[in-house]
């Protein structure tokens, strides 16, 4: 038996394809927001960060009403770090629908969120998103599309997908590039026509388990996930199966249903459908939910690992607490310890000192966004250079490779490909499109590519687009990856950066301080062009003296000040170095402040 009334679809593409525009859309003409009712766009994108850089980074679900049906839409990050959403959302759909770039076709994320789907056996339809692009090419993109399903090895069925070709940002759809028409209408019936309802197994005992967690201060702790099998109602008395092994007995207080972008209080649910859970105090990702009478785990849901860490400490610069309000050792790993509760795919080790952790994650971004939260909220923190994790498969030493794919114009390859061979990158293919555009793929050990991005960017004039996601742990290149070339200026004392100063520093590099900002001893305060570390005095002032001089003081021209986001200060450091976040500024530091100490530890 088949549960007709309920369709459980993820949407999975790769970063800026146009899912969560797509989500919009069907929100939109399901009819399920009143004719009045003021609907943001990206509605489904609610965090501050996720608005500010136009990215999805937690997954998140909604449910829009088509004719008779429910359907369950779960928008998912495209971005390889944010891959631990990606792999549970999986367990609660019975298919996915793949959004692809008319004109970009499969991306690197593309084929790492669909291997994911492929594997758990669900069935797949194509999305061929903006299609009004000028220079789309459809037909080729659907070629590109087969030949990944037949690379990740997808089986008869899942080959036969079915196609409908859109514009997201326009609202239309149709199944032919050219008949496009205002309706979302193709879309939903395809869905109704190919992805398979739930089984109906309601009569069974009853099986829940969490996918995704949230949090209300009213309910406390919510664990939204699908109901397995059996039905789940509220006043029900029920055993939590923990991770350990242990079972708790509780009492579901609160179920709720979702319809558009809101919750709706229900008193039952059955299997196939899509619930938040309350009233399980200590409820954790892949915990089953089972009546007491008949105790019977769901398997657990297996994540891919960290591949790349960092140490977070106290920050003891000497302008710590000047500027932020939480700088204990206390807070912070509270804080770190609550954002275990909802992220699964980090990982806090404690280390030899109560002042620092180890945190680890899958990729900068993941670790960087942890950081931006938490300077957000009043956190103060010093940060290591980011390292791979280096793991050990049948006694030989493994460091996580990404594939990389580069799309560059023509005149660039050559600069490109010589960086990336000093990275110790092996070329795996390259395509001429004839309009000028190369694509490149390569293969990279992760620790090349710390730090690349900047370089890039450089080498291209900007021109260049470069997409990287993990591909597996392989046997340690030999050799020195990657890193930084050039050293830095080190401010020599205490005080306040003068404009009389910078202009004497000029030639000796790049700046990265601006007058009257205030430094410390030890602080970086710009790059030297060459590959020693030079410590300056930036707070020197010019003498007054009542002597005229013959030459008039001329005006004062100095180049701008370099000015780094958060990412790119955690890619620019090298072992001896801090990187100092607080709510107000980042800056960055030696790990020894006093210089003659620093010559003596240079010497050992």
């Amino acid at each position: 038996m088949q549960r007709k009334d309920i369709r459980n679809i993820a949407i999975i593409a790769h970063v800026d394809h146009g899912k969560t525009t797509l989500v919009d859309q069907l929100l939109k003409y399901s009819g399920t927001f009143r004719e009045n009712e003021q609907v943001d766009d990206r509605a489904m994108d609610s965090g501050d960060i996720e608005r500010e850089r136009g990215i999805t980074i937690l997954a998140k679900n909604t449910a829009v009403k088509y004719q008779d049906t429910t359907i369950n839409i779960l928008d998912t990050p495209g971005h390889a770090d944010f891959g631990g959403e990606v792999e549970r959302i999986m367990k609660m759909v019975d298919g996915v629908a793949l959004v692809v770039d008319a004109y970009e076709g499969t991306m690197p994320q593309t084929r790492f969120v669909l291997k994911k789907a492929l594997e758990q056996k669900l069935r797949p339809m194509v999305v061929v998103n903006k299609v009004d692009r000028p220079n789309a090419r459809p037909e080729e993109v659907i070629d590109e599309v087969l030949d990944l399903f037949i690379e990740l090895g997808a089986d008869d069925d899942q080959l036969e997908f079915p196609v409908v070709y859109a514009s997201a940002l326009n609202g239309t759809s149709g199944l032919k590039p050219e008949e496009q028409e205002e309706t979302m209408d193709p879309i939903f019936e395809t869905i109704m026509k190919h992805i398979p309802a739930p089984v109906d197994s309601s009569d069974e005992p009853l099986q829940f388990q969490v996918t995704l967690l949230d949090y209300n201060d009213y309910v406390g702790r919510i664990g939204v996930g699908r109901v397995a099998r059996g039905k789940i109602h509220v006043g029900q008395q029920v055993v939590l199966m923990k991770q350990d092994g242990t079972n708790k007995s509780y009492r579901i207080t609160k179920l709720f249903g979702f319809l558009g972008l809101k919750r709706i209080e229900i008193e039952e649910a059955s299997a196939g459908e899509i619930v938040a859970v309350s009233g399980l105090e200590d409820i954790n990702i892949g915990e089953t939910v089972c009546p007491k009478d008949h105790p019977e785990a769901l398997p657990w849901l297996r994540i891919d690992e960290p591949t790349l860490q960092m140490t977070f400490r106290v920050n003891n610069s000497p302008f710590a607490g000047k500027e932020g309000k939480y700088i204990t050792a206390r807070k912070i790993e509270e804080r770190l310890m609550k954002e275990l509760e909802t992220d699964v795919s980090l990982r806090i080790d404690p280390t030899d000192t109560p002042d620092a952790w180890v945190v680890s994650g899958r990729g900068e971004l993941h670790l960087s966004i942890l950081i931006e939260n938490m300077r957000r909220e009043g956190f103060e923190l010093q940060l290591s250079k980011p390292e791979v994790i280096i793991k050990e498969i049948d006694g030989v030493e493994c460091e996580p490779m990404e594939r990389v794919q580069i799309d560059v114009p023509e005149s660039y390859t050559g600069a490109v490909m010589e960086s990336l061979g000093e990275r110790k990158g092996e070329m795996l293919d390259m395509v001429n499109y004839g309009d000028g555009q190369v694509r490149i793929e390569f293969k990279v050990p992760s620790r090349g590519l710390l730090g690349y991005t900047t370089e890039f960017m450089s080498q291209t004039s900007g021109y260049g687009i470069l997409n990287h996601t993990f591909e597996a742990f392989e046997p340690v290149v030999k050799g020195n990856v990657g890193g930084r070339r050039e050293g830095v200026l080190v401010a020599l004392e205490n005080g306040k950066v003068s404009t009389y100063s910078i202009l004497h520093l000029e030639d000796r590099g790049t700046i990265f301080a601006e007058p009257g900002q205030e430094v410390y001893a030890g602080m970086i305060i710009g790059e030297h062009n060459r590959d020693n570390d030079l410590t300056v005095n930036i707070t020197k002032e010019k003498h007054l003296t009542n002597m005229r001089a013959s030459v008039k003081d001329q005006t004062t021209n100095i180049r701008k000040a370099r000015k780094m986001s958060l990412e790119e200060a955690l890619q620019y450091l090298n072992d001896d170095e801090y990187c100092e976040v607080t709510p107000e500024s980042i800056r960055l530091r030696k790990k020894i402040l006093n210089k003659s100490e620093r010559e003596k530890a240079a010497k050992k």
